[in-house]
């Protein structure tokens, strides 16, 4: 008999990746290239959709069925795993986007949004779509388009240009493109949009009049989990059943399906997402409520999130622009060469806060110097600013939540840091996890496809997939772990209101 496996295509920040999986979830080979990251002004990010779509077809697929040395005929189901947020529009005849992708940490849009939240409120936005006006999602980046791109609108009530993110682009060129493309995306990524109501898991009308988006430029909303259509171009008749966002994947792939489990990403910024059930939490305590996963025709599972700006990219910051080390992995016998942070505090509020606090004022900043510091207490203090805002996030979880937090499962290439994980168990006074296969949101997407074409039977197998690699326990006396609390609450409120409108 000849092994299947199923393959799952992650379109990330930095690159693309395609990983194939086999009935294990082991990883039996990867194909990656890294696409070129376009900064025109300050405050603008943004990716070539052209590019990313060249590199799968040619570069990425290729390199994966190579690595595995198997045809395409192979592979039982395709799973998508994407960047959310980030926004591309495209003409439906040729296919050719009408600019860049406008990305997830782009804030052009920042004086758009204050206005929203000046003159509407937040209630307005989150009794429909279960979120506050911020630069982080697609609908204010849509409203900049039609500002900016003469005709962009007209031509989007003709139904002549399409929007999507980042797994709408894929799969419309994998099924055909101009040549009959599915347009479509699933629940996850939409709950990202401000478009889409999180009950009905509808486009709401209401936001659609509000921020002018006509429906006829609009991909129809799936579930995460089901046959959408078959391949057509690169991978012929080979179905594609999953889409999810990848902090959505990432939670599926640690397997985390029972109400009050959580996992947190740690890569650039880091992404902390607790499992509500079929319940829909509002936050009163900065977090987000996104759609978790829908599984074809099951209700669906909500989630609150949390997401940290700036974590892995401050151990970028400390290697490239200060010069401190030669490569991140560095930063832990650095950090190890000392016993504490010597009293001092790094903020890395580069371009404002997110969860819990969303304050765009606010910058980064370094409190408690004094002579005696010296750059391994700087290299603590940049590791441990990412335990301490985890702690924050899983504060606002524990205040939002009937079930509060018994362990945390982590995943990301942070994660390889034994010193920043025992500083998060200490922090956090709970177990936290890390398990064998550590790209989770690759397997998040490829659990979702082999689910929906039956590669897999059932939720509780994909569970008993799931291995413990590392697990670090809290050590820090109690006492302790409050006072440096709240000198890194106090070292917060020093952050907040340094830049201007």
């Amino acid at each position: 008999m000849v092994e299947r496996y199923v393959m799952s295509i992650d379109q990330g920040t930095m690159s693309t990746r395609c990983i194939l999986f086999d009935h294990q979830g082991r990883l039996v080979s990867v194909g990656q290239r890294e696409h070129e990251q376009y900064f025109a002004r300050p405050g603008w990010a943004e990716h070539d959709p052209t590019e990313i779509w060249s590199h799968l077809r040619r570069v990425v697929v290729p390199r994966a069925l190579e690595g595995a040395g198997i045809r395409p005929e192979q592979i039982a189901a395709i799973g998508i795993a994407n960047q959310r947020e980030t926004t591309v529009v495209w003409d439906r005849r040729t296919g050719v986007p009408v600019g860049h992708a406008i990305t997830w940490q782009d804030t052009r849009t920042s004086g758009y949004v204050e206005e929203l939240r000046r003159t509407t409120g937040d209630d307005f936005f989150l009794e429909r779509c279960g979120l506050s006006p911020t630069t982080y999602f697609s609908a204010p980046r849509l409203r900049w388009l039609f500002d900016h791109v003469d005709g962009l609108r007209e031509r989007a009530g003709r139904g002549e240009v399409l929007f999507g993110t980042m797994e709408s682009w894929l799969i419309w060129n994998l099924t055909g493109g101009p040549d009959g493309g599915l347009h479509l995306t699933d629940a996850t990524n939409a709950s990202r949009t401000m478009l889409m109501n999180i009950r009905s898991l509808t486009w709401d009308d209401e936001l659609l009049a509000y921020f002018d988006v006509p429906r006829a430029m609009l991909p129809e909303i799936r579930s995460s989990a089901e046959r959408y259509g078959t391949a057509r171009a690169l991978l012929p008749d080979v179905p594609i059943c999953a889409a999810l966002g990848d902090q959505q994947a990432a939670l599926f792939g640690q397997t985390c399906f029972a109400p009050g489990e959580a996992k947190c990403t740690y890569g650039t910024g880091s992404f902390l997402l607790v499992n509500t059930g079929t319940e829909l939490v509002r936050s009163r305590h900065g977090l987000l409520t996104t759609v978790g996963y829908k599984v074809g025709g099951e209700p669906t599972v909500y989630a609150l999130e949390g997401p940290i700006a700036v974590t892995g990219s401050l151990v970028q910051w400390f290697r490239d622009r200060l010069g401190l080390i030669h490569s991140a992995p560095e930063i832990e016998t650095l950090a190890r060469g000392v016993e504490d942070n010597g009293g001092c505090y790094i903020v890395p509020a580069f371009s404002g806060l997110f969860a819990p606090h969303w304050r765009s004022d606010a910058r980064g900043v370094i409190v408690g110097l004094t002579s005696y510091i010296t750059k391994g207490h700087l290299a603590r203090a940049v590791l441990e600013a990412t335990g301490w805002q985890t702690r924050e996030v899983v504060d606002a979880v524990n205040a939002d939540s009937p079930r509060p937090l018994r362990q945390l499962k982590v995943d990301g290439g942070m994660t390889s840091n034994n010193l920043l994980m025992q500083f998060l168990a200490d922090v956090l006074d709970m177990p936290v996890v890390r398990p064998m296969v550590s790209e989770t949101v690759s397997l998040g997407a490829a659990y979702a496809a082999g689910l929906a074409s039956g590669y897999w039977p059932d939720l509780e197998g994909l569970r008993r997939n799931w291995h413990r690699a590392a697990q670090w326990m809290p050590t820090m006396d109690p006492a302790r772990r409050e006072a440096e609390y709240e000198s890194w609450r106090r070292a917060v409120e020093r952050s907040l209101g340094w830049a201007g409108p």
